[in-house]
């Protein structure tokens, strides 16, 4: 189903073919594993196979005798850094515990943590040699629970750690990194004016991006310290900075050409091998390749945080809600810097609550640090928060999609961090599915329905492209931004719009570190957006130009020509009876009105507009096996204005599929040593087609009026509401309430046996 008014421009909110598409189906493009260099030496990092142990030494004599072994380095061989937080709260980040991440130093603190890197001639080399590297471990206590790395008898990663965010500060060290809390209006008078009220404890895995390409990057670091880097990253400016920072290399020095990206989802924009990779060459004066294996992907990555809950909600009978509480304690992993701020933020965001909380708890334990997965920590907390509101809704005796209504937050609703909302879209989303025909569709025996919506920020901020018309008449837009998601279409798009010209005439490429200014990453639901603003900026410009370069010929002021439909034309017949120009007759005369045509643009963006999602899925449930079958699933999301519907489809399907892994087959297993028991696609189970329904995308248009083309991110938060509609559709199916992912056939097994256990 597709909700979108008839257009009014010419190409934007088009399907044309995605430019990347005929190399990436024929095999053809380039990914970060696919790159081969003359000399290039086999980079292997050796890691810890335990999952929390000190470090007393590391011997490196004998695996440096093995011929062909070219480079050793450890943890010593990093620059090392002051311990202090910098940057926004809410991104903050602390190189002296990134550089540990790297490589560790005084403790291993996960499973497959890298305490060591060898560059050899090949594989069968470095293997040899990582065999004799000589590494003495003191095997320690370690707590991989969230809860239980809370205790305070908990073995302690960081002897000094003191929790920050609380005052005064506490004396006593603790895996808690931060305390966090935000709140508006009087809590306790929200609930005694409550008639009902829910209350539960709610408990979710961490789970893993699961993309299909490994991390894979190379090095070549010349005798000047000029060096190029080619990886799989969705954001090359962030790794040449990080890089830079983590050995102490110039930025300046230093050329980062991103791959093809074989998906990311935000676990991608992190560094792990490129710091490695950088020093192994400039040690062994050669190039340097390092591929992850799939074990070492779900080891030594970042998968996204587990939880624990405990959310709290009242309303008075006619729906209002009057109050709303909520705990978040999340898994950072072995360094700080887990999403609960941002599950904090989103948790009650889509619904205008005067009174309300949010306390949240970053938690250091013995697991790969956590990372950015679509949308990070707002899936987590929504899968609380929108199942209190179903039980809220059944208390109530009303429709779920009523009671979100009744409560949907609208422009000026009050954030719970303070600030108004700015932008609607979300009573849109509710509404669509209020509207759709498959809400009312009658259910079977052990079928049921569950609701759920979401929200996320989105983002901006800095953004650059470049333009260039060829001599042809043809036009080259580069811009900084990986592409993971259709933006070369998107990008090529905005531009032949702005242009006026034929799609096909528009070619948008991804420009390496050297050739384009700054750019942030793909991520945060922001390229469409910022980089889309860059994009038209530059067009602008061209048209200046080209408005300029009529002028000329014409030997008019530049003031009487206009640009419509492609052409520069007389803006008024004062100015002259001439024949329109198009641009590819202005581009075969460039060298006789001023030479090359280019432009460039870059910006800081803001008037972001954030994302809304509300969903709905059907699902039966085997009594017998406890195995759910999901049978319909209808997504509705604003996406301002779809600048590719297919492409905007594409992303919510896909971010549908995940929170339907997430929801019920997706698990960090640990064994009783803190070992990964389930490194692999075969035992790390993610939804395969037969899994997966046909996803009914619905695209809501409420534009941004702050973009061009009404553009909103939406990328992110199809992931949000999947979780907790699953959730919330098992407990109609079966009068069971389930609190805890996965919800896996042995958890529902184990909820229909128990007496007592009704939602």
């Amino acid at each position: 189903m597709n909700d979108i008014a008839p257009s009014r421009y010419k190409w934007v909110g088009t399907r044309p073919i995605r430019p990347d598409g005929v190399p990436k189906v024929t095999g053809r493009a380039m990914y970060g594993a696919d790159l081969a260099m003359a000399g290039a030496l086999y980079g292997k990092i050796i890691r810890s196979p335990y999952a929390h142990a000190r470090i007393r030494s590391i011997d490196a004599s004998k695996a440096l005798k093995v011929p062909g072994v070219k480079a050793i380095i450890t943890g010593a061989d990093f620059p090392d850094h002051k311990f202090e937080y910098v940057g926004p709260e809410r991104v903050a980040q602390n190189f002296w515990h990134l550089t540990r991440n790297i490589m560790a130093r005084e403790k291993a603190l996960y499973e497959g943590h890298a305490v060591a890197a060898i560059a050899a001639i090949d594989k069968a080399t470095a293997e040899e040699a990582a065999a004799l590297l000589d590494i003495d471990y003191e095997v320690l206590p370690h707590v991989i629970d969230v809860d239980e790395a809370m205790a305070p008898d908990a073995p302690l990663l960081f002897e000094d750690m003191i929790t920050r965010g609380i005052e005064p500060a506490p004396t006593k060290p603790s895996n808690v990194s931060k305390r966090l809390e935000f709140a508006i209006g009087d809590l306790a008078k929200g609930f005694d004016e409550a008639d009902v009220v829910v209350e539960k404890e709610f408990k979710t895995a961490a789970v893993h991006q699961a993309y299909i390409e490994p991390h894979a990057c190379a090095a070549r670091v010349d005798a000047d310290g000029q060096s190029e880097i080619w990886t799989a990253t969705q954001g090359h400016f962030g790794v040449r900075a990080m890089i830079a920072r983590l050995t102490g290399m110039n930025i300046g020095d230093l050329r980062v050409i991103p791959s093809e990206i074989g998906g990311g989802f935000g676990g991608k924009i992190p560094v792990y091998l490129e710091p490695v990779a950088a020093l192994l060459s400039k040690k062994s004066g050669r190039p340097v390749k390092i591929v992850m294996s799939r074990d070492e992907v779900f080891k030594a990555s970042g998968p996204t945080s587990g939880a624990s809950m405990w959310v709290k909600i009242g309303a008075k009978k006619d729906g209002t809600i009057t109050a709303a509480d909520g705990v978040f304690k999340f898994q950072a992993g072995a360094f700080p810097g887990s999403p609960v701020m941002n599950a904090c933020l989103c948790a009650f965001a889509p619904y205008n609550i005067p009174n309300a909380r949010s306390i949240g708890y970053d938690v250091v334990c013995n697991r790969p640090k956590a990372a950015a997965y679509r949308a990070p920590g707002s899936p987590i907390s929504a899968f609380a928060v929108e199942s209190a509101l179903d039980m809220l809704a059944k208390k109530l005796g009303m429709d779920p999609l009523q009671l979100r209504l009744k409560n949907a937050a609208r422009p000026g609703t009050t954030m719970i961090y303070g600030p108004k909302l700015a932008h609607g879209g979300y009573v849109e989303t509710v509404e669509a599915l209020i509207n759709h025909p498959a809400y009312k569709a009658p259910l079977g025996k052990n079928q049921g329905r569950g609701v759920a919506s979401g929200y996320w920020f989105n983002g901006g901020g800095e953004s650059s492209a470049t333009i260039q018309v060829n001599e042809d008449g043809t036009v080259t837009v580069a811009s900084g931004s990986v592409d993971i998601g259709g933006s070369r279409a998107s990008m090529a798009l905005m531009a032949a719009e702005t242009l006026g010209v034929d799609y096909k005439q528009v070619r948008a490429i991804v420009a390496d570190t050297a050739s384009v200014g700054f750019t942030n990453p793909t991520g945060g639901s922001r390229v469409t957006f910022a980089t889309g603003m860059a994009v038209v900026e530059a067009s602008k410009k061209i048209v200046d130009e080209l408005r300029q370069r009529a002028a000329v010929i014409w030997d008019v002021d530049a003031d009487g020509v206009v640009w419509e439909d492609g052409q520069a034309k007389p803006a008024s017949t004062n100015v002259g009876d001439f024949a329109p120009l198009s641009l590819k007759e202005l581009a075969a005369k460039k060298a006789l009105t001023g030479g090359p045509i280019t432009a460039a643009a870059a910006v800081n963006a803001g008037g972001v507009a954030p994302g809304f999602s509300t969903q709905f899925c059907d699902v039966e449930v085997d009594p017998e096996t406890g195995k759910v079958k999901i049978l319909r699933y209808v997504a509705a999301q604003d996406v301002g204005k779809a600048i590719h519907p297919s492409y905007v489809e594409g992303q919510i399907q896909g971010g549908v599929t995940q929170g339907i892994g997430w929801a019920l087959n997706e698990e960090y297993i640990y064994d009783k040593q803190g070992r990964l028991d389930n490194a692999g696609f075969l035992d790390y189970r993610v939804p395969v087609a037969s899994d997966v329904p046909m996803i009914d995308a619905v695209l809501v248009e409420v534009p941004n009026p702050a973009h061009p083309y009404g553009a909103k991110g939406v990328g992110e938060v199809n992931i949000v509401p999947p979780m907790a509609a699953i959730a919330n559709a098992i407990a109609n199916a079966t009068g069971r309430r389930l609190t805890e992912l996965p919800m896996s056939p042995p958890k529902i097994r184990a909820a229909l046996d128990t007496p007592g256990a009704d939602d």
